[in-house]
C-alpha cells in the first residue's frame, strides 16, 4: 500500500466508487448498420449486454499521489518503487508513497507537442539483472516526427546509456497518432503499438496518412514485434514478405493506447481509439488485419462517412464499439485481489473519465460491460503487485489512483 505523497502533507483522498451497468446501446448508438448479434469469433459488432452490479465488490478510489504532469505510462521496480512518465519529457519516480520532486536525469529532448512527447513505460523481463528501462517516446519537430522506441540502464537514481533500438519508418508532420503502448510476451519479445499518423488534412505521399495502415511496408498504423534490442524475430508473420516491413506484426490499426497479455488464456487485447465513435476492443492476433480505415463504425469529425464498409472479408471485426467515443487508453488484464473480476479487461476512458470491466466467456466473446466512476481523463489503467487496480489520470494535475476493496 502507498499512502498519500507526504509532502504535499494532504490527507489521502478517498471515494467510494460507483459501478454503474453499461447497456446494449453503447456498442450501436449512432452506428449505421450495426449488429448486435453475438456470433462465434470473431463476432461483428458485439454489444455489451446489460449487467447487474450485484456480487460485484465495491470499491473506492485513494489517491496515491498528486502534481504529475500529464503522466502517461508506469511501471513497478522490483523494491516497489514507481516509474511514471510525464508526456512534457519528465521520469519521475515514487518511493514509499512519496513522489521525489526532481525528475530522474538522463532523458533526452522529446516532442512533446499535442500528442506527442514521453510516453510508455516498461521493464525489461530481467530487470533486476540487466536494469534496463524501455520507453516510447515522439521524436521530431512538427513538421517531421516519428515514434521511436529506446531502452536505458537504471541505477536508481539516473538513467544512462540510452539507446533508440526503433524508429518508425517514415516522418509525418503535427502532433497526432503515435500510439505508443508496449508489452512483453512471454518469449521475451516486445510489442509496441504505432498510430497511423493523424487525421486529415494530414497526408503523406499524396493520400490522408491514414491509409499507411493498410500499407504493409509502413509502420504506421501496426503493431510491431522486435527482439529486446530491436532486432527482427524470425517468426515475425511477414518476415518473409519482400514488400512488408518485417517489425509488423498486426496491421489495420487506428491509434491503438491499450495494449495487455491474458496469461491464461494466451492472448493479446488491445484498445484503439476511433475518430467520431467507434472506438474498438480487438483480440490481437499476429497477421491479421484490423480493418482500418476500409472497414470502421467510425465516422469523420465532421460526420460524414470514413468507409461505407463496416465488415469485410479478410479483415478481423472488433469484440466491442464504442460510439459514442469513450477514448479508450491503458488497459489490463485482472488477476488480482477480486476473485469476481479474474480475467476481466479494465479499460480506461480519457472522455468518458472512467474505467470499463469488461468480462469475457472463455471464447473471448464479451458478456457485459460496467464503468468505475473516476471523474477525470483516465491515461493508464494497470495491476500492481499488490493485486490492486492504479489509474493515471491526465491532467497538468495528474493523479496516480488506486481502487481498493471497501470494508475488505
Amino acid at each position: 500500500m502507498f499512502p498519500i505523497d507526504r509532502n504535499r502533507k494532504l490527507p489521502t483522498t478517498i471515494k467510494t466508487c460507483t459501478l454503474v451497468a453499461v447497456g446494449a446501446a453503447i456498442a450501436c448508438l449512432g452506428v449505421t448498420g450495426c449488429t448486435t448479434q453475438v456470433q462465434s469469433e470473431p463476432p461483428t459488432a458485439i454489444q455489451a449486454e446489460t449487467a447487474s452490479a450485484r456480487g460485484n465488490p465495491e470499491v473506492q478510489s485513494v489517491t496515491v499521489v498528486e502534481n504529475l504532469e500529464h503522466p502517461w505510462g508506469l511501471t513497478w521496480l522490483p523494491d516497489g518503487s514507481i516509474l511514471i512518465t510525464e508526456r512534457s519529457g519528465q521520469l519521475r519516480i515514487v518511493r514509499e508513497g512519496v513522489l521525489d520532486p526532481t525528475p530522474i536525469a538522463g532523458v533526452p529532448e522529446v516532442f512533446a507537442q499535442s500528442q506527442g512527447g514521453l510516453l510508455d513505460i516498461a521493464l525489461h523481463p530481467n530487470f533486476a539483472d540487466n536494469r534496463l528501462v524501455y520507453f516510447t517516446y515522439a521524436y521530431g519537430n512538427n513538421s517531421a516526427n516519428r515514434t521511436r522506441i529506446a531502452r536505458a540502464t537504471f541505477d536508481g537514481s539516473s538513467l544512462s546509456n540510452w539507446q533508440v533500438i526503433f524508429e518508425v519508418s517514415q516522418t509525418k508532420s503535427r502532433g497526432q497518432h503515435f500510439g505508443s503502448r508496449l508489452l512483453w510476451l512471454p518469449d521475451g519479445t516486445l510489442l509496441a503499438s504505432i498510430g497511423d499518423g493523424g487525421n486529415p488534412p494530414v497526408e503523406l505521399e499524396g493520400e490522408f496518412i491514414r491509409q499507411q495502415a493498410q500499407n504493409l511496408s509502413s509502420h504506421l498504423g501496426k503493431i510491431i514485434r522486435i527482439n529486446d534490442d530491436g532486432s527482427i524475430p524470425s517468426d515475425n508473420p511477414l518476415v518473409n514478405d519482400a514488400q512488408a516491413a518485417p517489425e509488423v506484426w498486426s496491421y489495420g490499426h487506428r491509434n491503438i493506447q491499450g495494449l495487455a497479455f491474458d496469461a491464461i488464456a494466451n492472448r493479446v487485447w488491445a484498445t484503439e481509439h476511433g475518430a467520431r465513435g467507434g472506438d474498438e476492443v480487438n483480440w490481437v492476433k499476429a497477421g491479421e488485419n484490423y480493418g482500418w480505415p476500409v472497414a470502421t463504425h467510425s465516422r469523420e469529425y465532421s460526420g460524414g462517412l470514413i468507409s461505407p464498409e463496416t465488415s469485410l472479408p479478410g479483415m478481423v471485426d472488433p469484440k466491442v464499439i464504442w460510439t459514442p467515443s469513450i477514448a479508450p487508453s491503458g488497459l489490463a488484464v485482472y488477476s488480482g485481489t477480486f476473485p469476481e473480476w479474474q480475467g476481466n479487461l479494465f479499460a480506461g476512458g480519457l472522455v468518458s473519465q472512467d474505467v470499463r470491466r469488461i468480462a469475457l466467456d472463455e471464447s473471448g466473446n464479451v458478456l457485459n460491460e460496467e464503468a468505475i466512476a473516476i471523474g477525470q481523463r483516465v491515461r493508464d489503467v494497470r495491476q500492481g503487485p499488490d493485486g490492486m487496480l492504479y489509474v493515471l489520470t491526465d491532467a497538468s494535475n495528474g493523479q496516480l489512483i488506486r481502487l481498493e476493496p471497501v470494508d475488505r
